[in-house]
C-alpha cells in the first residue's frame, strides 16, 4: 500500500474550469434577438459561425499571445536607412487576418444586402470577446469608407481594396496589394480633441496634390495603407487622403517617433507621426476639415459603443461561469441569492447596452440607404450613447472581475485584459465631455434632431410608469435651455438610459424591462450594482445572459 507523501499539502478542488467551446453569438440570446429585429433571420446562421470561431480555445489562447508580445518599431535598418516599420507578434496578424476574412472591417458598404450593417455590428461585438486591440483598425477601416464616398475619384482609388476580404500585411503599392487596411490621425499634442488648434500645415502642389508637414501626436495602427488626416490648408482646416507608400512603390515622408506605452489596448500599435513635405490629396472642400470627416467619427464612436458592449458580454459570461462552477459557504456561488443580484444587475447593463447598440447600428443602415429620420436620431443619440455605454463598461468589466475574486485579478483568467482595454473606447473619438458637447450640438445646431430624439421615445411611452415618469422628466428639463452646458452630462446619461429603457420596453421580456426601469430610472443606488430591489423576476434575466454551453 502506497504511502501518502507527508509534504503533499493539498489536492486542486473547487477551480473553476475554463469556458468550454461554445457559439459565443448563439448564447447572447438579446444579441441574437436584435439580429432577427433589424436585420433578419438571413444573416444569423453565418454570424452563429463566426460565434463558434469566436468561442474556440485556440482564438481565446491567439488574443492573449497577442497581448504578450507588444508592437516593436524599427526606425531604421541596419544601414541607417529610414523604413519606419512596426513589427507585431504573428497572432496579431491572425486576429487581422480572420477579422478581414470576415468582412467585420469594410465590407458591408459593398454588399447591397439588407441588414449588412447590423450583422456586422453583431460580429464586432462577438468577436471584440477574442481580442479588442486589433479592433481598432478593423473600426478605422470601416469609418473610413463614407468619408472617401464624399470623393468619387479617391473612393474608386480606395474603396476596393479597403472593401476587400483579404488581409495583405506590408508596405507596398496599395495598387498590388489584394487588400488594404486605413488609419486615422487627427489630434495633435497641443490641441487634442481641439481640432481647430491643429498646426500641421498643407501647402498645395500643381496637379491637386498638397504637401503636408506638422505632427500628429495620436495615430494607431501605423502599417495602415492609407489614412485620414487634418491639417491647416490655405482656406481652414481641411481633411486629407495620406498614403503610407505611393503608387510605384516609394515610401511617404511618415515619420514613426515613438510607439504609446498605454493602459490597455497593447496589442495594437498607437504611435507619434511626423510629416516632412509628405504627399497627401485633399478630401472634400478646404477648410470644411471637420464636415468631411464627421461621417468617419461617427463610425468609429459607433464602434466605440460596439465594442464596449462586446466586453461587457465577455466579462460577464465569465462571471456567471465562475459563479456556475465555484462552491462557497454550503453551495455555488449562482445559488447565493447576493451574488443572483450582482448577476441580475450586471446582465440588464450588458442587454440594455445590446439593445441599443444593434439599434444605432439599424440606423446608419436606413441612414445610408437614405432614410433621414434615421440619420438625425444617429446623429443625436449617437454622442448620448458612446458617452454613456463606454463609461458603463468600465464599472461593469470591474464588477465581473470581483465576481471572481483573486482568481480574476491574474492574467491568466483573461479579465485584466477586459478591464484594462474598457476606458479606450470611453477616451477614443472625444472623451465624456465632448461628447456630452456634441450632443448639445446636435440639439442646438441640426435640425430636426429633438424630434427624432422624442419621436423614438414616444414609441415606448405608456407602458411603464418609471419611464413614462422619467420622460416627463426630461422633456422638463429640455424646456429650461439655461445652464445647458453645465448640465450635459446629466442630459447625455438620461437620454442614453431612456433610449435603452425604450429598447427593452418594446423588444425584451416583461421582467427584463421592468427591472431596468425601476434600477435604472426609478431608484438612486450611486451606481453599484447588486442592488436590485425585491420582487423582480430574476430568473427571467438570469437565464437569458447564462452562458448556454
Amino acid at each position: 500500500m502506497a504511502k501518502k507523501n507527508p509534504t503533499a499539502t493539498h489536492s486542486v478542488a473547487n477551480q473553476v474550469p475554463p469556458l468550454p467551446e461554445r457559439d459565443v453569438f448563439g448564447q447572447d440570446t438579446a444579441l441574437v434577438d436584435a439580429v432577427n429585429r433589424h436585420a433578419g433571420h438571413d444573416h444569423v446562421e453565418r454570424l452563429h459561425q463566426l460565434g463558434t470561431q469566436a468561442g474556440r480555445t485556440y482564438w481565446r489562447d491567439i488574443g492573449l499571445e497577442a497581448n504578450r508580445d507588444h508592437p516593436r518599431l524599427h526606425t531604421h535598418d541596419r544601414y541607417g536607412h529610414r523604413i519606419d516599420e512596426v513589427q507585431f507578434h504573428p497572432a496579431w496578424h491572425e486576429l487581422m487576418d480572420e477579422s478581414v476574412g470576415w468582412g467585420l472591417h469594410a465590407e458591408p458598404w459593398q454588399r447591397e444586402e439588407q441588414g449588412a450593417h447590423v450583422a456586422r455590428a453583431a460580429g464586432f461585438i462577438t468577436w471584440t470577446q477574442v481580442e479588442p486591440g486589433h479592433m481598432c483598425p478593423i473600426s478605422m477601416t470601416y469609418a473610413a469608407v463614407p468619408a472617401l464616398q464624399t470623393d468619387p475619384d479617391l473612393a474608386d482609388q480606395w474603396v476596393p481594396g479597403l472593401c476587400s476580404t483579404e488581409y495583405d500585411f506590408g508596405l507596398r503599392d496599395p495598387s498590388d496589394k489584394a487588400g488594404l487596411i486605413a488609419g486615422m490621425a487627427m489630434t495633435e499634442k497641443q490641441g487634442g480633441s481641439d481640432v481647430r488648434q491643429n498646426t500641421t500645415v498643407a501647402v498645395p502642389n500643381d496637379g491637386g496634390s498638397y504637401r503636408i508637414t506638422g505632427h500628429k501626436w495620436f495615430c494607431s495602427a501605423p502599417m495602415s495603407d492609407v489614412f485620414l488626416m487634418l491639417a491647416q490648408a490655405p482656406e481652414g482646416l481641411t481633411c486629407f487622403v495620406v498614403p503610407r507608400v505611393l503608387p510605384g512603390g516609394s515610401r511617404n515622408s511618415f515619420h514613426i517617433q515613438r510607439l504609446k506605452d498605454k493602459l490597455g489596448n497593447r496589442s495594437n500599435a498607437s504611435s507619434e507621426v511626423e510629416f516632412i513635405d509628405t504627399y497627401g490629396m485633399r478630401l472634400g472642400d478646404e477648410g470644411r476639415g471637420v464636415k468631411t470627416i464627421v461621417e468617419m467619427v461617427s463610425a468609429t464612436r459607433l464602434d466605440c459603443v460596439l465594442g464596449a458592449t462586446g466586453l461587457m458580454r465577455g466579462a460577464v459570461s465569465q462571471a456567471f461561469w465562475h459563479a456556475q462552477h465555484r462552491g462557497a459557504f454550503g453551495s455555488t456561488l449562482i445559488d447565493k441569492p447576493l451574488m443572483q443580484n450582482v448577476l441580475a444587475d450586471l446582465a440588464l447593463e450588458v442587454e440594455a447596452a445590446t439593445a441599443l447598440a444593434l439599434r444605432l447600428a439599424a440606423a446608419v443602415e436606413d441612414a445610408a440607404a437614405g432614410d433621414e429620420s434615421a440619420a438625425l436620431l444617429r446623429r443625436i443619440a449617437l454622442p448620448a450613447a458612446k458617452f454613456w455605454t463606454t463609461k458603463r463598461s468600465i464599472a461593469v468589466t470591474a464588477e465581473a472581475l470581483e465576481c471572481l475574486g483573486g482568481n480574476g485579478y491574474v492574467e491568466e483568467s483573461g479579465m485584466p485584459l477586459l478591464y484594462r482595454e474598457a476606458p479606450v473606447n470611453s477616451v477614443w473619438e472625444g472623451s465624456g465631455n465632448v461628447n456630452a458637447l456634441d450632443l448639445l450640438r446636435a440639439m442646438s445646431k441640426e435640425e430636426g434632431t429633438v424630434d427624432a430624439l422624442l419621436s423614438e421615445l414616444g414609441t415606448a411611452s405608456g407602458a411603464n410608469s418609471y419611464y413614462d415618469a422619467s420622460l416627463k422628466e426630461l422633456l422638463n428639463e429640455l424646456s429650461d435651455l439655461s445652464g445647458l452646458e453645465y448640465r450635459a452630462r446629466r442630459l447625455s446619461s438620461r437620454i442614453a438610459v431612456l433610449l435603452q429603457t425604450a429598447q427593452l420596453i418594446k423588444y425584451a421580456p416583461a421582467g427584463v424591462a421592468d427591472a431596468f426601469a425601476v434600477s435604472r430610472l426609478g431608484r438612486d443606488e450611486g451606481g453599484q450594482f447588486g442592488t436590485l430591489p425585491p420582487g423582480l423576476e430574476l430568473d427571467v434575466i438570469l437565464e437569458r445572459a447564462m452562458p448556454a454551453v
